[in-house]
């Protein structure tokens, strides 16, 4: 399996410059070459491989107007060319949206291949185009620098002014945990993080609204600096600062929660929520941004599947919350702000998140006993617009 260790970067300022030009020309290149697939398409109607734009970066290469692109190393642009095409790929697959142009605000980055680097003794990375060797902090006491053989090397600078180097490395796959026969299923919500089928509720720390009032101050401050000074850039960095921050706290903690999980359960059930269409509300669109569901599944598919774990994922549209998980009765209606309700058939009082949580946990259990991969990512349903009420269920819910 391919993994990758990213610690800190410490350049010089003859290094930070060679870096920053090349982090343009990168830019420029990506920019350019997705223009022209756009005109090409336009115009003549055709599909552009890697070829093409390959041979469309020879020739910007060879222009008066770009000629400045052969200072820098050739192995990053070509990598862009790469990825550019990779973006495709998978945008036509439906995995990833269109891609977008880059900018110089963002996030930098560079990757080199073998060719455009050299790596000693776990402690020297010599770049293409560099006369020293780049200084980084290895931030991995357990594993040794000098064992490792790199692959492709990527430097990149945060928009707050960070400097970051990851190693991408092929290493064997790691031993799978040992078994503890624990099943649980779990609710993802806004006023708890997650609610699990034991009755576990997880808080959700609220990482951007503990941060929100220093944040809005630091941005007014930019607001006030005049659009392309040095003020302005100052500003601007400490904006980057604050959700750098932000975005660190929530990534521990979803990291932190995930890994938990994975080692003390084989089986883990979820649902399948469509977090892009939950977001167009925009009376929660903050808060449920602020939970990172997505990246907490992401995180939870590719740790069961080192792990040797299971991730069952359950259909959208399972009525959780508003069935009875003792008696399988289904509500006509059921109030977001209801979080506790009466089974008008049995009698039983649920808590709504917990009441989900077990019927999640059931619907995930049906899955494996029925025939299906336990490691699907959801139901291959399309989902019908948004003012369309949601289906019944044609069979009732297998009792805890």
């Amino acid at each position: 399996m391919r993994t990758a260790y990213k610690c800190r970067a410490y350049p010089t300022p003859e290094q930070a410059g060679v870096l920053n030009r090349t982090f343009g020309c990168v830019r420029v290149v990506w920019n350019r070459t997705l223009a022209w697939r756009h005109d090409r398409y336009r115009t003549e109607r055709a599909k552009t491989g890697f070829a093409q734009a390959n041979a469309y970066l020879t020739a910007m290469k060879a222009t008066d107007e770009l000629a400045w692109l052969n200072e820098v190393s050739s192995v990053p642009l070509q990598q862009a060319i790469r990825h550019q095409q990779a973006a495709f790929t998978n945008f036509f697959a439906g995995h990833a949206r269109h891609p977008r142009y880059k900018s110089r605000t963002g996030r930098q980055s560079a990757e080199y291949t073998r060719s455009g680097f050299r790596y000693r003794d776990g402690r020297r990375l010599l770049l293409a185009k560099m006369d020293a060797p780049l200084a980084f902090a290895w931030s991995w006491p357990e594993v040794d620098p000098a064992a490792i053989d790199p692959s492709t090397v990527t430097v990149s600078r945060d928009p707050c002014g960070r400097w970051d180097v990851s190693f991408a490395v092929d290493v064997a796959a790691p031993d799978r945990l040992p078994t503890t026969g624990g099943v649980v299923a779990v609710d993802l919500g806004v006023t708890d993080f997650a609610v699990t089928s034991d009755g576990e509720r997880i808080p959700n720390p609220r990482h951007l609204a503990k941060r929100e009032r220093n944040l809005a101050r630091y941005q007014r401050r930019q607001a006030r600096k005049t659009r392309g000074s040095s003020n302005h850039q100052k500003a601007r960095a400490k904006v980057a600062r604050a959700h750098r921050k932000v975005r660190a706290a929530r990534t521990d903690f979803l990291h932190k929660t995930s890994t938990r999980l994975v080692r003390d359960h084989d089986v883990i059930v979820i649902e399948d929520l469509a977090v892009t269409n939950m977001v167009r509300n925009r009376r929660l669109a903050k808060a449920i941004s602020d939970c990172g569901w997505g990246t907490f599944r992401r995180m939870l598919e590719y740790k069961t599947a080192r792990s040797g774990r299971h991730l069952v994922v359950v259909d959208r549209w399972l009525p959780s919350s508003k069935t009875c998980s003792a008696c399988a009765h289904l509500l006509a209606h059921l109030r977001l702000g209801t979080r506790a309700w009466q089974c008008p058939s049995c009698g039983t009082r649920h808590d709504r998140d917990i009441n989900a949580a077990k019927n999640i946990l059931a619907a995930g259990l049906a899955v494996p006993a029925c025939g299906g991969d336990v490691r699907r990512s959801g139901s291959p349903v399309v989902q019908p617009p948004a003012k369309q009420e949601p289906r019944p269920v044609k069979v009732g819910l297998p009792r805890l």
